[in-house]
Parts: C-alpha cells; sequence; structure tokens
C-alpha cells in the first residue's frame, strides 16, 4: 500500500532519512512507519491529520513525538487542541466565588485572546501577571464577596512587604485587572489608580510572535532559518552561531551546548537543525568541516562561517540577530518576573545589563491592558 500511495512513500522515505541521521534503532523506525500507515491511510488529497488523532489512534509503542515531528515537516498535521494555557485559566479560577471568578477569568481571557481594544499578550506574560496576586486575589475572597469590594486600603496593604522587582510586577498586574474590571463595568471604581512603578528604558522594545514567524518564514535558505531560530530561542550571540559545531548539537535528547553552556533544544531551532543538516549531507557528504553551519567556501576546510555569510541573510529580511537575541532576553524577563539574576544566569550577561531589561520588561507589564491602538 506504502509504495501506491505517493504520500506515504514521501513519509518513509522522511522516516528513513530521520532515522540516519538521529540514530534511531530500527524498531523504532519502524514503529514510526507503522503509525505513519495507521494515520495517513484512506487520508484525503490536501489534507492534514489532527493532532488528536495523532494521539489516539497509533499503538502504545510508537514514538508520537517523532510521529508528530515527522508529519510537522511534511506539513501533514493540523493542531486542533485547546491551547493548554485555557485549562490552566479553567484550573486557577474555579477555587474563586462566583463575584472574583467571573472577573478574573474574563481578565485571563482577554489577555489570551486580546479584542478590538486590547492587544494579545503572551502566555509567559499571563502566568507572571495572575502569579503576582493570585495570594492576594485568595486573601481577598476569603473576606469579601465581590472584586468591587476591594479597596485602595487593601491594595496599599498588599503592596506594603514587597519591593523592587516583585513589587513592580504586582503593581502592573494589579492595575492590568482592575483597570480591565472597571471599563466593562465589573466595578465601580478602580482603587489602583496612581499606582506607579518605575520608569524604564524604551531602547528595548519586544517583537510580536507574528514578526518572529514572519522573519523566519521570510529566510531564502535553510542556513538562514537555523541562524533566526537560534536567535529567536537561545539567544545565540552571532560568533556563538558561526562556532557551533557538530558535536555541540544532542538533537535525540533536545540539547544544544552555545558558547560552553548546554541549554535545551526549542521545537524551531530543532526543526531547522534537522533540515539544514539534511541538506548539508546531501550537498557536501563528504565535507570534514566540524562546523554545523558552512558554505561553498568553507565545506573544504575547517573554519567556520563568516561574520559576512550571517549579515548578509540577516540583511535580505531586514533585521538582525541582535535584535531577535535581545527579543529572547526580553521575553524570558517577562516570563521570570523581572529578575535581574536570572537572567545574567541564563543569558551570561552583566549585571547592568540584565537590570536595564528588567526595568523594561516592569514596564511594559505595567501598561494598561485596555489601551486604543495607534491610528
Amino acid at each position: 500500500m506504502t509504495a501506491n500511495d505517493p504520500v506515504l512513500r514521501a513519509a518513509a522515505h522522511h522516516v528513513q532519512v530521520l532515522g540516519q541521521i538521529g540514530g534511531w534503532n530500527p524498531s523504532t523506525t519502524r514503529c514510526v512507519l507503522d503509525g505513519l500507515v495507521t494515520v495517513l491511510t484512506g487520508l484525503p488529497a490536501g489534507e492534514r491529520v489532527s493532532l488528536s488523532e495523532v494521539r489516539a489512534r497509533p499503538h502504545r509503542w510508537v514514538s508520537r513525538p517523532r510521529l508528530i515531528d515527522v508529519l510537522i515537516d511534511l506539513d501533514l498535521l493540523h493542531d486542533d487542541s485547546d491551547p493548554a494555557i485555557k485549562s490552566w485559566i479553567d484550573r486557577v479560577t474555579i477555587p474563586f466565588t462566583p463575584g472574583f471568578i467571573i472577573p478574573v477569568r474574563q481578565w485571563l481571557l482577554i489577555l489570551l485572546n486580546g479584542d478590538a481594544r486590547a492587544r494579545p499578550r503572551s502566555a509567559s506574560s499571563i502566568y507572571v501577571y495572575f502569579g503576582a496576586i493570585r495570594p492576594f486575589l485568595d486573601d481577598w475572597a476569603a473576606s469579601y464577596d465581590h472584586l468591587r469590594e476591594v479597596t485602595r486600603s487593601d491594595i496599599h496593604a498588599a503592596l506594603g512587604p514587597l519591593s523592587g522587582s516583585r513589587r513592580a510586577t504586582t503593581i502592573s498586574a494589579l492595575r492590568s485587572l482592575f483597570g480591565f474590571a472597571k471599563k466593562r463595568g465589573l466595578i465601580f471604581s478602580n482603587p489602583t489608580i496612581r499606582l506607579k512603578g518605575r520608569p524604564a528604558d524604551f531602547a528595548l522594545l519586544p517583537m510580536a510572535d507574528e514578526e518572529i514567524r514572519a522573519i523566519e518564514q521570510q529566510a531564502e535558505d535553510l542556513a538562514g532559518r537555523v541562524i533566526i531560530a537560534l536567535a529567536a530561542e537561545n539567544a545565540a550571540r552571532t560568533g556563538a552561531i558561526r562556532h557551533l559545531t557538530l558535536d555541540d548539537l544532542d538533537l535525540a535528547n533536545r540539547r544544544i551546548i552555545l558558547a560552553g553552556r548546554r541549554q535545551r533544544l526549542g521545537d524551531l531551532s530543532h526543526r531547522a537543525l534537522r533540515r539544514w543538516l539534511r541538506y548539508r549531507r546531501t550537498t557536501w557528504p563528504h565535507t570534514n568541516n566540524p562546523h554545523v553551519l558552512i558554505s561553498n567556501k568553507t565545506a573544504y576546510g575547517a573554519g567556520p562561517i563568516s561574520q559576512a555569510f550571517v549579515t548578509l541573510r540577516m540583511n535580505r529580511i531586514g533585521c538582525s540577530v541582535d535584535r531577535i537575541r535581545k527579543d529572547r532576553i526580553l521575553h524570558e524577563a517577562l516570563a521570570g518576573g523581572a529578575d535581574p539574576l536570572h537572567l545574567s544566569l541564563v543569558f551570561g550577561i552583566s549585571h547592568s545589563t540584565a537590570a536595564r531589561y528588567s526595568a523594561v520588561a516592569e514596564h511594559l507589564l505595567a501598561d494598561e491592558l485596555d489601551q486604543t491602538p495607534q491610528p
């Protein structure tokens, strides 16, 4: 049946190639092939397999992550699952009384989805916001029947013991919640009016998720996509990308060593590297160059690609590795509660630089949730 089905035939060939690159044992390869036959047999032309079906149908010995990787590579997977954060929102708001659960849940959903007057926020920002104020919501819900009963005195009492980045993050989250509730008519007055965080340096601004995806799609070659992925997910500097070697990769365990630091390999980077390595093996099958990224000039030597190799590819899409790297650090600052020590440890940057990113993150979190879009 595989021989008569071009989709299955292409998928089976892809599995064989991935198995060779990833060092799969024959049993793993056979199980993934069996899983492909199960989910692709009878699939109408032009359609894709739903993620829920992949999770439910193949037998238990199939490596579903590997099966999903193959389907993604071939653009045959449709993710029909609800984002995990939606289930999380339902779970964390259930314990509240109705007077709190309704405004808090609506606030979190607007943060997630946005609307005509509010831009969507990243999942990391939502986790940070809610985590900062959950202890106070628990206390207030034990004393009051409704969020509208919380007073300015309650707000100041909650903020009293806090300082530094924790205080700034909490102020940001409280302003966001009560500002939303007031604009939606869920409370009578906003007790967080005139609460201020400390100023920030807005030379750093976050890139939208759509912007990152658009940049990745604009890359004209596989090497360019590797460069963008490593900058976007691992905040890699140009030098670290140029000097990355094959020995620094552990694709099977999704780990990478960049500038001497072992890190997790994200989905975007993992996919980009796998595709590049297949192209690398086909194009330069006899190269002994130890570096991951090579070119026609370096394939028959041992040196890394040049700075110009990277710059040329980034210039074509109107961005830079440094711009994408800064965005990655800023998003980590948003997810980590704007903690400069955390940023220093994760990215190996100086404390003063980490403090600058933290200040920007605090101010971004402090923005009013409902702001009129600029014309």
